[in-house]
């Protein structure tokens, strides 16, 4: 595109995006004005717990497919390659816990914020500490994830529809989408929001698809695609050359697996290991023990339909990040010779899509249109689960402990008013970021991801070690944020002299991007050198890759937790909630019985013997052991639990 000839929006492509924005806010209205009108905190905060699997499992996947992985991992699949793509193999993990460990134990609570689980296993200042790290993490993501694509659009977009708007355009963006989010998630409470992430999503795929299929055509077809992509050593981690059978692109078959994607320096910012393993710790603070994400767990009409809207997110997932990695490489295949980051016509790889949108495919009317309104899509499914997951722990861990007797009528309109009041300082907060300056903007993308870690430390030492106690748990979780900051914002600091460039060769040391499923992620550049040195001391911990963060802070606050709980006391057995505990030990042998029970009898003369050679094998203790476990499972599996959030507003 000539820097000359500043392209704009046509009046197609505006059409587009209003009636995106209008459509969003006619779903919020229409549940806001039909049935039952949202007058229960229940109806209004947990959707009435009538929502499928399908359109759960649809607003799972956009709530943290953020604009910010729109625009941030096609972009770094151009610059380094489709190695991040391995973050794919954490969802499998990161998905199957929450649906067999998490959900079971939230849902059958009966609970309506994830953080009332922390008040009846441990204490009421546990729950606090953690709700406080949770609005302080969202506020702050509010904030970015509004700014950060009205950022990118107005930094290649200029469009002087009328003289009295030219220049408005930024900020019209920002308050566009904040005020659309603030009304239909007020007014139509999570039900509005699910289904506009429902809308929302078909959006984003149906906008990434259709660049995808242009951008094939205007780049001169997949053949010619995939030898640039070759030829610019883009297929990261895999050197691949194709069959004789296609002599028009390179030789031969050989499939090698390059020797840095499998390096297990903790270190190196992009590897197999901090993609894979890494990511699982960071899909299980999204996905496991988030707010927003357990508040739609708990929405759906039965633990079944929760567990399978959770299944039914990989496959959303996987074709996201797919679609993601084949926009990066068509782009790279379009500018392989000519990038713009090397021309300067933009100043940051993040404005790299939008900059393709307008420059390969603005004679296709509508489609700049079609991608912005995904793009806002993304933003708008992201900052309203926002509004709603900060209204319900506000409302629910703040307010009415202290307000038992509150009536339904007045607990709602209190959970609307706590929507617009977050709605206003989601502006104010995007006002702030404008006033920063971009290494200020990654920090604060930082901060988010590195308080995801210590939460799930807390939850997961209440759900799988049975003698934790409130002591351990808040000693653990403020051990967790110190080194969480500590690590961050060190490794910052030390990154701010290095200077950013890029290798030709992908199976290297890679920057750090936004994530695919959420933005919770640094784009700051390792210092990279023809002969990198080994950080030693604390260079070595700040130079840790951001994949870890979540690994190490939650894992520190295990350690903690169960140090102090031993020092100042296990707690006893009999003063556990029914339920709080996930039976992880009986679970395990469980399954190593199943496993061995076949051999235990091999020999025996006829199948209905197996049950007596059994008991014969076993003895009484077996018999003692299997009573304990029934009730343990009693205890831990009931479906009709009366709900303990009456136990817990008494407290």
């Amino acid at each position: 595109m000539d820097v000359t000839e500043q392209k704009y929006f046509s009046t197609i492509d505006f059409v587009l995006f209003v009636l995106l924005l209008v459509a969003s806010m006619a779903i919020g209205l229409y549940y806001a004005l039909s049935g039952r009108q949202q007058r229960t905190t229940r109806e209004f905060l947990l959707a009435d717990q009538s929502m499928k699997c399908l359109p759960l499992s649809l607003s799972l996947m956009a709530t943290f497919q953020s604009a910010v992985a729109i625009v941030g991992t096609p972009a770094e699949v151009f610059t380094n390659g489709t190695q991040y793509w391995f973050i794919g193999c954490s969802y499998i993990l990161g998905l199957l816990i929450p649906a067999h460990i998490f959900i079971p134990v939230f849902y059958r609570l009966h609970l309506t914020s994830a953080y009332q689980y922390l008040e009846l296993r441990f204490c009421k200042a546990v729950r606090i500490c953690g709700t406080i790290t949770f609005i302080f993490q969202m506020i702050i993501y509010m904030g970015v994830g509004i700014y950060t694509p009205a950022l990118a659009l107005n930094a290649v977009l200029c469009p002087p529809i009328l003289p009295l708007v030219t220049g408005f355009h930024l900020w019209g963006a920002v308050l566009a989408t904040g005020l659309v989010c603030t009304i239909y998630t007020a007014l139509g409470g999570l039900k509005a929001v699910i289904w506009t992430d429902v809308f929302q999503t078909v959006v984003m795929f149906a906008g990434q698809l259709a660049v995808i299929i242009v951008g094939v055509q205007q780049a001169g077809g997949l053949s010619h695609i995939w030898r640039k992509v070759i030829e610019g050593n883009r297929i990261s981690g895999i050197e691949i050359i194709l069959f004789k059978h296609f002599p028009y692109v390179m030789g031969s078959l050989t499939v090698s697996v390059c020797s840095e994607s499998l390096n297990p320096d903790p270190t190196v910012r992009h590897t197999f290991w901090t993609l894979a393993l890494g990511g699982v710790f960071l899909m299980l603070s999204l996905y496991g023990v988030n707010q927003t994400q357990v508040q739609r767990y708990l929405s759906s009409r039965t633990e079944k339909e929760a567990v399978m809207s959770c299944y039914m997110v990989f496959p959303c997932l996987q074709i996201a990040l797919g679609l993601s990695c084949v926009m990066g490489l068509v782009m790279f295949a379009c500018y392989s010779d000519n990038s713009p980051l090397d021309n300067q016509y933009i100043t940051s790889k993040d404005q790299m899509v939008l900059y393709f949108i307008m420059d390969m495919l603005q004679d296709f009317s509508g489609l700049p249109g079609l991608f912005v309104a995904c793009l806002f899509s993304a933003s708008l499914s992201t900052i309203s689960s926002a509004f709603s997951s900060l209204a319900t722990v506000t409302m629910e861990d703040l307010i009415k402990p202290h307000y038992p007797s509150m009536v339904e009528t007045r607990a709602t309109l209190l959970s609307k008013i706590l929507t617009f009041a977050y709605g206003l300082v989601c502006l104010v907060m995007a006002y702030v970021i404008h006033l920063m300056n971009g290494s200020v903007l990654q920090a604060a993308l930082s901060i988010f991801g590195m308080v995801g870690g210590p939460l799930l430390g807390v939850f997961c030492l209440g759900i799988f070690f049975p003698l934790a106690n409130s002591t351990g748990a808040v000693t653990g979780l403020v051990a967790g944020l110190v080194l969480a900051f500590w690590v961050g914002i060190g490794g910052f600091v030390t990154q701010i002299p290095s200077i950013t460039t890029v290798r030709p060769n992908n199976c290297t040391d890679m920057a750090a991007t936004e994530n695919a499923i959420m933005a919770t992620v640094t784009t700051a550049l390792a210092p990279i050198t023809d002969e990198p040195s080994k950080p030693v001391g604390l260079y070595a911990l700040y130079s840790l890759s951001y994949m870890w963060y979540s690994a190490l802070n939650s894992s520190v606050v295990i350690l903690i937790g169960l140090i102090v709980s031993l020092i100042t006391g296990p707690m006893k057995q009999g003063e556990l909630v029914a339920g709080t505990v996930y039976p992880l030990m009986d679970k395990a042998q469980d399954l190593m019985q199943k496993l061995l029970r076949p051999k235990s009898c091999v020999g025996s003369r006829e199948q209905r013997q197996i049950g007596t050679c059994q008991e014969q094998t076993n003895g009484p203790v077996r018999t003692e052991r299997n009573t304990a476990k029934e009730e343990e499972r009693k205890t831990f599996q009931p479906l009709s639990h009366v709900a303990y959030l009456e136990q817990e507003t008494s407290v």
